[in-house]
């Protein structure tokens, strides 16, 4: 920043945004200064994301207000945010694989008349722009021969060229292999001498240092501290910043869990998973706890069946099938994270979603019986205590917290007793979550074993038995939970922190 005037480049101010019972952000305040790598961090459920989307224009702020070299900014629209001075790169790629370099940097913005293309000074301002940004990507070449980096960096491009001096970068290194990570920082660097202001957001920790200035600190939608790396303390300050507080654990250890192994696997490997190995015992509730990008998904989605990978599992003493429904047949069933696009048949009552993992049970010759899938739903609705004033309402008009007792009652009903829950407590209320916990404690003291995958420490320490601890596909640690669970070791290893770093 030598010789630079340094002035407020985006300026948040009381910054609130509300939803039903919920303040996601609650009266943010900070500001960016220009030409600098400003990072964001916090815990997952920090309020990152929404601050985001108020940002760029896809959310509307419930109050406060924002400002843009120097001028009010209140965008109702990424396109808005865009001519306001604002682009965003987020995890996945808006990039089109037949088209050639240059044709992806002009995308949408061609010159046309009586609807023919014209020529015009846009293809060369982009192609000086790529030139200054990375030199050795050909504006000619087609875009499906490039890396995933190289894709990032057309993006980049293409948003320094619409005229945005702020860009933000939303884990832009999530799928990059260490070399490319490299390369993207030297983009990144030379944007910031370039006058751009990048917001950088990131969960690893060691980039946040390498990469940045500055660094915001979010915490329970709160702002907590803004302030120049350079005077932060290494991991151990960012991460008490990040905590704050003492997770509250009201774990208490079972007695039920058996010595028997029921599910093994060994050496886990597909395009994200890296050698990943654990097992899983009769009737314990064991947790994989990591943040965005470190595989907790990939793995519920490799033992369901869902995914490919190498390695192996095997369940029972005998290899898990390759297909989901292979592994319902064999007593395995997922609640993924997505309940209303991958959970249910929303436009189906509950009465109609119940048998669907196991329609043999309610059928013969290829006829339903009636009264067994009514006894069915009713039987579910009254043990998991799913509110509704009838089996025949349909999913969409429950709560979130009905509905994903209703996937529960789904899988339940498939006979399954390996039950993988991804998210199990993802947008339902305090209330509703209590209830699914118990839901589980219960199938555990019943001897059904269950593998919970959340990005909710408190959840994770709040009923698991064992922690896996994840980070960028790997599985890094195994922790047995109890009341001396070191809360700042975890999220150092959940970040990237390795053996011998000073909490």
């Amino acid at each position: 920043m030598t010789g630079q005037q340094t002035f407020t480049v985006l300026s948040v101010e009381e910054l609130t945004k509300d939803y039903p019972g919920v303040r996601a952000v609650d009266q943010v305040s900070f500001v960016i200064e220009n030409s600098t790598i400003h990072c964001l961090v916090g815990e997952n459920g920090a309020g990152k994301s929404t601050l985001v989307k108020m940002l760029t224009g896809a959310l509307e702020p419930t109050s406060g207000s924002m400002s843009v070299n120097g001028k009010a900014y209140a965008p109702t629209s990424p396109q808005e945010a865009r001519e306001g001075g604002l682009a965003t790169l987020f995890q996945e790629l808006h990039v089109v694989d037949e088209l050639t370099v240059l044709e992806n940097l002009t995308l949408g913005m061609e010159k046309s008349r009586f609807g023919f293309l014209i020529k015009s000074d846009l293809e060369d301002r982009m192609i000086k722009t790529l030139a200054a940004i990375e030199p050795s990507i050909d504006p000619t070449a087609r875009v499906s021969s490039l890396s995933v980096a190289q894709k990032q960096i057309i993006e980049i491009a293409r948003a320094a060229s619409s005229g945005a001096n702020i860009i933000i970068m939303d884990e832009p290194t999530a799928a990059l292999s260490e070399r490319e990570v490299e390369r993207l920082f030297g983009v990144i660097r030379r944007l910031r001498e370039s006058n751009v202001t990048v917001i950088y957001i990131s969960h690893k920790l060691d980039e946040i240092f390498e990469l940045g200035d500055n660094v915001t600190v979010l915490r329970d939608g709160k702002h907590i501290a803004t302030k120049p790396l350079s005077e932060v303390n290494g991991r151990a300050e960012l991460i008490e910043m990040m905590i704050g507080r003492t997770v509250f654990q009201n774990y208490t250890p079972r007695a039920g869990i058996g010595d028997k192994v029921v599910l093994q696997a060994q050496g886990v490997t597909n395009k994200l998973l890296k050698n990943v190995s654990f097992d899983i015992k009769e009737g314990e509730i064991v947790g994989f706890y990591g943040l965005v990008g470190a595989g907790k998904t990939e793995i519920a989605r490799a033992l369901f069946g869902a995914d490919p990978f190498e390695g192996s599992v095997t369940y029972k003493g005998k290899p898990v099938g390759t297909t989901p429904k292979e592994a319902i047949a064999s007593g395995i069933a997922l609640v993924p994270e997505e309940r209303r696009t991958q959970g249910l048949f929303t436009e189906l009552t509950i009465r109609e979603n119940v048998p669907v993992m196991n329609l043999p049970r309610v059928s013969k010759s290829g006829i339903f019986k009636a009264r067994d899938v009514r006894d069915a739903s009713l039987r579910y609705v009254d043990q998991l205590g799913i509110a509704t004033s009838s089996i025949e309402k349909h999913a969409e008009k429950l709560s979130g917290g009905n509905q994903q007792k209703v996937v529960f009652a789904k899988c339940l009903f498939s006979k399954a007793d390996l039950l993988l829950l991804d998210e199990p407590t993802r947008g339902v209320d305090v209330g509703a979550k209590t209830e699914i916990y118990d839901i589980i404690k219960e199938l555990a003291d019943e001897g059904d074993a269950i593998a919970v995958f959340s990005s909710e420490l408190e959840e994770v320490l709040g009923i698991c038995d064992r922690v896996f601890l994840m980070f960028d596909g790997h599985l890094q640690e195994e922790i047995t939970n109890g009341p001396d669970v070191d809360i700042a070791h975890i999220l150092n290893v959940v970040t990237g922190g390795h053996e011998g770093d000073v909490i």
